[in-house]
């Protein structure tokens, strides 16, 4: 039995015990990966998907993450007052062995790099939190660093003395926030 798999915007036929060179993947050596993108079934009854089989997966395993053979680009223009550019480039990919191909009943199995590409939550993101960077001159960075001296929210910020300002050593807090604080936390 084979499969033909999509990976890394190629495809590939493979049988079980087959080692490939793919695109980097996240993942360790000696980590099983699923493909939940399968493309085809070849076998005694052939399968072919519409675009994908449904319930289909191939099972690998990650030998090792290795960089591909140098390739080397090389521009010379000819003439008076030539120039010359040599660039090189190594490829990063996964070295993966085929451990089985599921016709059905593969269980579905987010991949790390679809976990790594979600966005982060917000970082006040708690309960009885606002978002600071409604305050002039506050931006993402500042926001974190006004959480993370324990400053969630407007009434907070709002509540600061000139002696709770300059006791706060994350981030320099400027009067003018906690006059805006003190409009936001009216409403």
């Amino acid at each position: 039995m084979f499969a033909v798999l999509k990976t890394g915007g190629k495809q590939y036929k493979v049988q079980a015990g087959d080692i490939l060179r793919i695109e980097k993947l996240a993942a360790d050596a000696g980590e099983t990966i699923q493909f939940d993108e399968v493309l085809m079934l070849g076998g005694d009854t052939p399968v072919v998907g519409a675009p994908l089989v449904d319930g289909a997966a191939v099972k690998a395993e990650v030998i090792d993450q290795i960089k591909g053979e140098k390739l080397i680009h090389f521009v010379k223009r000819r003439r008076k007052h030539s120039s010359k550019r040599t660039k090189g480039h190594r490829q990063k990919l996964t070295l993966i062995k085929i451990t089985e191909i599921l016709a059905s009943g593969a269980t579905k199995v987010a991949p790390k790099a679809a976990a790594k590409a979600a966005p982060k939550a917000a970082p006040a993101a708690a309960a009885g939190s606002d978002d600071l960077t409604q305050l002039t001159g506050v931006g993402p960075a500042a926001a974190k660093k006004l959480n993370e001296a324990g400053l969630t929210s407007f009434a907070q910020i709002a509540a600061l003395s000139e002696d709770d300002i300059a006791g706060i050593d994350a981030v320099k807090v400027k009067p003018e926030w906690v006059e805006q604080a003190k409009d936001l936390a009216k409403g």
